[in-house]
């Protein structure tokens, strides 16, 4: 019996000593640079927006946040990149909002699920959409959007960045809750062709963040309808927002981060603290702002429940989309 215990007693000061080791590993977290994947193209609006958080975490740390781009195939060759790092820390994965809603077959390894697949770490914020319009089709408010798709059902077309996107699901949703019929036009070329083609009289109507479309609506080539955020944007506080037409109409693209599988929780719960300080940078958070971006404090099971309430949110949509395939 005095052996057992003594062996118990050794086992519980292993366990303590492990337990020590690994929170000190956390407090010197990070000792080198920590690359941070992301799905997004070099140079895209969302690419913009986390090199700036990149930026934050980099003064934050004292060590370099490197951001590497991985697109292609609809987000599942960054995914696999991500999920099969080291989980020790110094790989993490800024996924996009199309990882964790998309259409189930379309690419392998997606739709992304938490924690299956990932560890999340933490929530980078997002941007509303804008339902936009192409200056010739001559509506003003989404009202008279409304208006003009029921007379012509099935006529006006919206461009988007594919089938599943936020582009064409934010379109579906519009379509769903005004009783309206839009006919979607995807594009490989992403938001500038879109835009083209909408000064070319062959789109009528596109739905990008305020990023995307800023230069179209200054040129006066097209025109925001409506935001569709909870609230009107400081950034444009004459624009109405979605809902002021339609009650409850919001569509959001977002970003978070997250950690391969088995990623020490010293280690999870430190980077979250680290990237709420870099969120909470006056820097960064005018930067995001003039990218018409937002912000809100998360801890790791608040970004899962984030997570997965915008999953169940968009499942109706996504069914509907796949059924009519």
């Amino acid at each position: 019996m005095r052996i057992r215990r003594q062996r118990l007693a050794a086992a519980f000061l292993f366990l303590l000593l492990m337990l020590s080791a690994s929170a000190a590993r956390a407090q010197s977290y990070p000792a080198h640079a920590v690359r941070l994947i992301s799905d997004s193209a070099a140079g895209s609006a969302i690419d913009i927006s986390l090199r700036i958080i990149a930026d934050g975490l980099s003064r934050v740390w004292g060590q370099q946040a490197v951001v590497v781009n991985q697109p292609g195939a609809g987000g599942a060759i960054a995914t696999h990149a991500a999920a099969s790092a080291t989980p020790d820390g110094y790989t993490m994965f800024m996924p996009a909002f199309s990882a964790f809603v998309a259409l189930p077959g379309t690419a392998d390894d997606l739709p992304i699920e938490l924690p299956r697949d990932f560890v999340p770490v933490g929530y980078l914020g997002g941007a509303p959409m804008f339902i936009t319009a192409a200056a010739w089709l001559n509506v003003k408010t989404l009202p008279e959007l409304i208006a003009l798709a029921k007379q012509k059902p099935g006529e006006l077309t919206y461009g988007t960045n594919g089938v599943g996107r936020l582009t064409n699901l934010t379109g579906e949703l519009l379509q769903r809750r005004a009783g309206i019929k839009l006919l979607m036009i995807p594009y490989s070329g992403g938001t500038a062709q879109v835009l083209t083609d909408m000064m070319g009289k062959r789109i009528a109507l596109a739905f990008y963040s305020y990023s995307g479309v800023a230069g179209a609506i200054e040129a006066g080539n097209a025109r925001a309808l409506a935001v569709t955020s909870a609230k009107r944007m400081a950034l444009l506080p004459d624009l109405p927002t979605a809902a002021e037409t339609l009650p409850g109409f919001e569509a959001d693209g977002w970003q978070v981060l997250v950690a391969p599988v088995d990623t020490p929780d010293a280690v999870v719960q430190k980077a979250n603290a680290d990237l709420k300080k870099a969120l909470a940078d006056a820097d960064v958070q005018n930067r995001l702002a003039k990218l018409g971006r937002s912000d809100m404090p998360m801890s790791p099971d608040q970004t899962l429940a984030f997570v997965h309430a915008e999953q169940e949110k968009w499942a109706p949509i996504l069914k509907q989309i796949g059924g009519s395939r």
